[in-house]
């Protein structure tokens, strides 16, 4: 990972909400929170949530009794989830390192974090963290997506972009998001970290669109892809966009379309 790939600011919250959140990962959300829900926890903690694609649906399924804190790196995602947070006060709202949480020893009985831990310059001091703030018996649930040719809008994106940089290709996707897939690892690192009960789940869903532009503009606009683009040349960011749009269409159709979309669910105890 590079620096650039933690960085969510300027347009990509508003990019990423609109057009990457309903493409790839309103689905899975219900899923982790369904999972989350299932424990009956009363104090949880969110970590990297993004623009609130998993708090809202933890919302509209949790109890009002059930304390909710959600925490992300970047501000800019905080302050986009916070304001479309519904209904207002529902759940606490912080800026905070994965790797460093401000929160006491055994204050949370569930940790989730969806599509994050890849983002994690450390993983093994993350999953610490988790374990440190969970309660004894505390659940940690998490997602990753996998690998990137499983993931076809995603892998035809990262190609289309390549093609206009060949000879220093924009590789954000498969590096960082599809680059942690490896069930083994995960289960080492987990257990490095003391948490135990480790249970992993590969679950298939259908990615769908109105149309091949919408995926290109997620993809290439809505993520720190974006950023990639934009330090090998700015001016080129709308060429690069379109070139991802037109090898979607391409594969898929020019209207509406769907892709195969894969990702691995963990759960595990402190």
């Amino acid at each position: 990972m590079v620096a650039t790939d933690k960085v969510f600011g300027g347009s990509i919250p508003d990019i990423y909400d609109r057009f990457l959140v309903p493409l790839i990962f309103h689905q899975y959300a219900r899923d982790l929170a369904e999972r989350i829900a299932a424990t009956g926890p009363r104090d949880l903690l969110e970590t990297a949530a993004g623009t609130g694609a998993l708090t809202r649906a933890l919302v509209s399924i949790l109890p009002a009794h059930t304390r909710i804190v959600a925490t992300d790196l970047n501000q800019p995602m905080i302050d986009h989830a916070a304001a479309k947070s519904a209904p207002p006060g529902r759940v606490t709202w912080r800026q905070a390192d994965a790797l460093s949480l401000p929160f006491a020893d055994q204050e949370f009985d569930v940790v989730g974090c969806q599509f994050g831990v890849m983002f994690f310059p450390d993983r093994i001091a993350g999953y610490r963290e988790a374990r440190r703030v969970l309660k004894q018996r505390g659940r940690f649930f998490f997602s990753v997506w996998d690998r990137i040719i499983d993931n076809e809008f995603a892998e035809t994106v990262t190609e289309a972009v390549a093609a206009i940089f060949p000879k220093d290709p924009p590789l954000f996707l498969a590096r960082t998001p599809h680059g942690y897939c490896n069930i083994e690892q995960i289960r080492e690192e987990l257990s490095a970290a003391g948490l135990k009960d480790i249970s992993v789940e590969a679950i298939t869903h259908t990615s769908k669109a109105a149309s091949p532009r919408d995926v290109a503009i997620a993809f290439c606009q809505g993520t720190p892809l974006r950023n990639e683009i934009a330090a090998r040349d700015a001016s080129r960011l709308d060429e690069a966009t379109e070139a991802a749009a037109e090898a979607i269409a391409k594969k898929y159709g020019r209207g509406q379309i769907e892709g195969r979309i894969k990702a691995v669910v963990v759960a595990a105890t402190a």
